[in-house]
């Protein structure tokens, strides 16, 4: 019965990408049929209950469309953001922030990506460009995603952000602020990032006509320290506890706890999953612990982790990337420190540093690194991340692929390097 149902899905959602594909001309078609598919899932999601899954993460289903169909319908209240935006202070203003990593992933779910990666690259993009990112611009550049009033992204972490949201913003002359984080933390630094957030808010201000509550703000970082104490309840009960997941919902994580950290949603996801966790069984599976990115489509990732009681995923290291605790009182310096002290912030040790903090923690019986297809730090950096575990005797798997275009995806090698870590696990 089960399989019938997954060949049903299936050939609903190729027909319904062909429709998306043959329609790329009329963007306003487009956005149409990707709505009513968001809100189609929305609804089923409020009134199905996967029971295989515990009742918070059939919450993090729903909320996880919700969060990407809501800029789409108020495209007056949106802004685009990266996935290391301080979208606490869009939050604050009531603006809907549309995530470049999340709506190409949502792309690659309706099988659709491919078409907006070419039509970037025949505008001249680079195909050496993150994926993500292609995906996003092509969809910008078609049409299919409404002008949002404004744009913000950073210089953490990835390279490509702040040429894209530039290209972007002289493409569509949409006003855009750009963060500069440096990479050391001081007190200097403190200051002069605190500096640009307070200037951030001022053009945000006139781009939109929204004026800043800063005790609504208040209270947001105040949500935000509830949230990190529920994470790190999950996290120490992780240790033991087995929980059925997948890794459509592990990126559902990545975005609620970046994009929409601090939003009442978020909370109520991690208050169930923590009221949940004493009802999880002892775990006996191997389990595997996740670096960089979990991309959710290739089948023989899917067959081995989704749902399964043998290898389970433990986790993704980005998900616990911030889990201090901040001061509410002065949010603009709390959201400074936050980036700052960002675990993906600085040098690739301070990232190892903090996986093999959580490895200590978690006790996973190995790890495998996703190197995202063009995403230069991740793979620059594993070497460092290897010989790290090495000396802990703690397996380690590279895998190669792209979580944005199933096109660059080679399933046979990834089958066959996955079953022979697998395998090393077992025995």
């Amino acid at each position: 019965m089960n399989v019938y149902r997954g060949v049903v899905i299936m050939d609903l959602v190729d027909t319904y990408a062909r429709w998306i594909k043959k329609n790329v001309d009329d963007p306003e078609m487009v956005r149409k049929l990707i709505i009513l598919g968001l809100k189609a899932e929305h609804a089923y999601f409020s009134l199905f209950r996967d029971k295989q899954v515990p009742r918070s993460f059939n919450y993090l289903n729903k909320i996880g469309v919700e969060f990407i169909l809501n800029p789409l319908i108020y495209r007056d209240q949106s802004a685009w953001v990266n996935l290391f935006a301080p979208t606490e202070i869009l939050h604050a203003m009531d603006i809907y922030p549309l995530c470049i990593e999340a709506l190409s992933s949502f792309l690659v779910g309706f099988h659709c990506e491919d078409v907006y990666v070419d039509y970037a690259q025949r505008f001249g993009i680079s195909d050496t460009l993150c994926s993500y990112h292609k995906g996003f611009i092509g969809a910008a550049l078609t049409g299919l995603l409404p002008k949002p009033k404004f744009m913000i992204t950073s210089s953490m972490l990835c390279d490509a952000n702040i040429s894209t949201f530039r290209y972007l913003s002289w493409y569509h002359h949409i006003p855009m602020y750009s963060i500069d984080v440096p990479l050391e933390y001081s007190q200097q630094s403190i200051s002069y990032l605190e500096k640009q957030l307070r200037e951030m808010v001022k053009m945000l201000e006139e781009a939109t006509g929204k004026k800043m509550d800063e005790d609504k703000l208040k209270d947001i970082i105040k949500r935000e320290n509830k949230i990190h104490a529920h994470m790190n309840r999950y996290i120490d009960a992780l240790r033991y506890k087995c929980h059925p997941t997948t890794l459509t919902l592990e990126m559902y994580m990545l975005f609620i706890n970046h994009t929409f950290m601090g939003t009442q949603p978020t909370l109520n996801f991690y208050e169930m999953l923590a009221n949940e966790l004493n009802s999880f069984p002892h775990s006996r599976a191997k389990r595997v612990f996740w670096v960089h990115i979990v991309p959710f489509y290739p089948y023989a990732l899917k067959q081995y982790f989704n749902y399964s009681h043998k290898y389970e995923i433990l986790g993704l290291d980005l998900n616990f990337d911030y889990l201090e605790e901040m001061d509410y009182e002065n949010p603009y310096r709390a959201l400074a420190r936050k980036m700052l002290l960002n675990n993906n912030n600085g040098p690739y040790q301070r990232k190892v540093d903090s996986i093999m903090s959580i490895v200590d923690r978690l006790q996973p019986d190995g790890i495998i690194h996703f190197c995202q297809w063009g995403c230069k730090q991740s793979v620059g950096g594993m070497m460092l991340l290897k010989k790290a575990l090495d000396e802990r005797g703690i397996p380690f798997l590279a895998l190669d692929g792209d979580g944005a275009d199933r096109r660059n995806h080679h399933e046979g090698q990834i089958n066959t390097r996955l079953e022979a870590f697998l395998e090393m696990l077992d025995k």
